[in-house]
């Protein structure tokens, strides 16, 4: 029995995991669940799935769901806490499921703790990539990609000969703009921007596939995960969504990892491994007898600026990636408030970038400083856009 801790359970890759782990009740165990506010999906949760623990980060949603369930689980609350959760032995495998760059702390908490971390949050591995990887190797920790793209990767280079790697294909649906005119761009809202043509994702992905920033932190991404150079790693256009990423040897054999677009099946990998599941029969399977074609092409650097941005910082590497990350949280938050337009957000992270003095080798102090700085310079520059 693996016990399982799920930061962030309440949201998409939350939901999808715990349904993992209904359908394989003998292998997998939740003993541990966290929410930012979500209180009303978590008390469900806990009813359910009777973890040890659970864990709300905000304070206010946290008072009174304590005397709900009495004795029955441990409520904690708030970020101290939750560090804490991290470290009961009793957990053997965190899934982080935490949207943004709050999911750094916890990360370094579940590492430094021996723990497995199935990971689903990029903003973290962006800011803080070396570092994150020297301390996963130090405390010999696995970092288990659940990004169906990372994971796709991640099995294509199972077992290979890693120098012999020649490029990876990272590959992207192209969101729900794809075929929408450039000048029509200044005029797209958030509802439209959070209607994605394959995925059911949280609020900020779902703005970063639109603007195609979520495949530029994936490079970076899978930059650190599988130490690879940028100039390896090329993005490429599939609208199908069903190759979720290839490898290419030096003797010309490409390897591609293909499914339908359901997210259980990369947590069940994550879950599982070194072992693969058999998928329950609710899970569809790929049908190569009704699929007609696939689909390939370059990515539009003009009209998705922020690729071109990520490949910038993941070229110059040090704290760029980390100032890339906060300016676009900020940009897209205000953006979701409808406080910015979607085509000033890449507009805002250039000049965050353009400003920003780039520290080689930083160590934690130095990433968090960057993170902070960025994220003012990003929000006085939207000041003066109103």
């Amino acid at each position: 029995m693996r016990r399982i801790a799920i930061l962030g359970s309440t949201g998409s890759i939350g939901i999808n995991t715990l349904d993992v782990i209904r359908r394989n009740p003998s292998v997998f165990k939740a003993v541990a669940l966290s929410t930012n506010s979500n209180t009303g999906i978590l008390q469900r949760q806990i009813r359910e799935f009777r973890p040890l623990f659970a864990c709300i980060n905000d304070l206010n949603s946290a008072r009174g769901v304590g005397s709900v369930f009495k004795s029955t689980v441990k409520i904690l609350s708030g970020a101290n806490q939750l560090l804490d959760m991290l470290a009961d032995r009793r957990i053997d495998r965190v899934v982080l499921a935490i949207s943004g760059s709050a999911a750094l702390p916890p990360l370094l908490k579940a590492i430094e703790s021996g723990k497995d971390v199935a990971l689903a949050n990029k903003e973290a591995l962006v800011m803080a990539g070396p570092l994150i990887m020297r301390l996963a190797a130090k405390n010999k920790v696995k970092i288990l990609p659940i990004d169906s793209e990372q994971s796709a990767i991640w099995q294509c280079l199972e077992g290979q000969d890693r120098p012999k790697l020649k490029e990876i294909y990272l590959t992207a649906s192209g969101g729900p703009f794809l075929n929408l005119e450039k000048k029509q761009f200044k005029n797209i809202t958030p509802r439209q921007a959070l209607a994605h043509p394959r995925w059911k994702m949280g609020r900020k992905i779902s703005v970063d596939s639109a603007t195609l920033m979520n495949k530029g932190l994936e490079l970076l991404e899978a930059m650190y995960l599988f130490g690879v150079a940028p100039e390896k790693i090329k993005i490429l256009i599939h609208p199908e969504s069903i190759v979720h990423s290839m490898v290419e040897y030096v003797d010309g054999s490409v390897i591609a990892q293909l499914s339908v677009t359901d997210m259980r099946i990369p947590i069940q990998y994550a879950l599982s491994y070194p072992e693969r599941l058999p998928a329950p029969a609710a899970f569809k399977a790929l049908d190569f007898y009704r699929l007609k074609t696939l689909n390939f092409a370059k990515p539009d650097f003009k009209k998705f600026p922020c690729l071109k941005l990520a490949y910038q910082a993941a070229c110059d590497g040090g704290t760029t990636p980390c100032v890339l990350n906060a300016a676009n949280e900020v940009s897209v938050s205000e953006f979701l408030k409808r406080r910015l337009r979607f085509t000033f957000i890449p507009l805002v992270i250039e000049k965050v970038l353009a400003r920003h003095r780039n520290i080689k080798n930083p160590g934690l102090k130095d990433i968090l400083a960057a993170d902070n700085w960025a994220r003012r310079q990003a929000s006085n520059i939207i000041n003066k856009y109103d």
